[in-house]
């Protein structure tokens, strides 16, 4: 079994479901992680093609803690756009390498366009991989793959309605976080927050609604024939 978790930025996927990861990891799955942006903005002294590096060997360095496979589309910041084809055709051919059972992404209604704009290009991408004479680089993949929309920054405008316990796999998230050196900074200098806390006080609450020391909350995708009878999540 596979899953591909697509998000907007190097360290999104940490931030929401990382814990989820670790948990498909123990339990034998094949795990991809993709960020559709090279993050090239997130940094107030380091400049735009430096920092790109910088955050690609931060994600590396994450994904390497996970034993995942480390992807990107690698588009500038803000420069995402889920209306543009070429966009589009990047995230299937994340999709058609990866071959996923199962897809986490970004809530639609989240807090910022990279990652809107993400969550609308995984849904339209998922499908239009199913279709044979649509060519890309890739071949196509028949599947037409559940997706899990993962929680919002802090939770706002996002009701769960499936939780996984990632109170065993909590320190490795943790662990994986702190790759993304220049991100803890960046949120320090532009946000005024300790970003680390941050991201364990979401954990912690999302437990606290669950019965679970730590928690990551998820939605489906409503939408036919993505919703499926059997539980994929963790």
């Amino acid at each position: 079994m596979r899953v591909l978790a697509i998000a907007a930025h190097p360290d999104d996927i940490e931030i929401s479901c990382a814990g989820t990861l670790a948990r498909y990891k123990k339990m034998g799955w094949d795990v991809f992680m993709c960020h559709v942006s090279n993050g090239n903005q997130g940094h107030a002294v380091i400049m735009p093609d430096e920092l790109r590096a910088i955050r690609r060997k931060e994600f590396l360095n994450s994904a390497a803690l996970l034993g995942a496979e480390g992807l990107t589309c690698d588009i500038d910041d803000l420069c995402i756009y889920g209306d543009m084809r070429e966009h589009r055709e990047k995230v299937m051919d994340i999709i058609r390498y990866a071959r996923p059972d199962v897809i986490i992404t970004h809530s639609p209604n989240d807090y910022m366009p990279d990652h809107v704009a993400v969550s609308k290009l995984v849904f339209d991408a998922s499908f239009v991989s199913t279709l044979p004479h649509y060519t890309t680089r890739e071949a196509y993949y028949e599947t037409l793959t559940p997706i899990y929309y993962m929680d919002t920054l802090a939770g706002l405008n996002f009701v769960p309605t499936e939780y996984v316990d990632i109170t065993d796999t909590y320190e490795q998230k943790m662990e994986m976080l702190k790759q993304h050196e220049s991100q803890l900074t960046w949120m320090k200098d532009h946000d005024g927050i300790d970003f680390a806390e941050f991201v364990s006080t979401c954990a912690r609450y999302r437990g606290l609604q669950c019965g679970a020391g730590y928690a990551e909350a998820f939605t489906p995708c409503y939408a036919w024939p993505k919703v499926k009878a059997e539980r994929y999540l963790p």
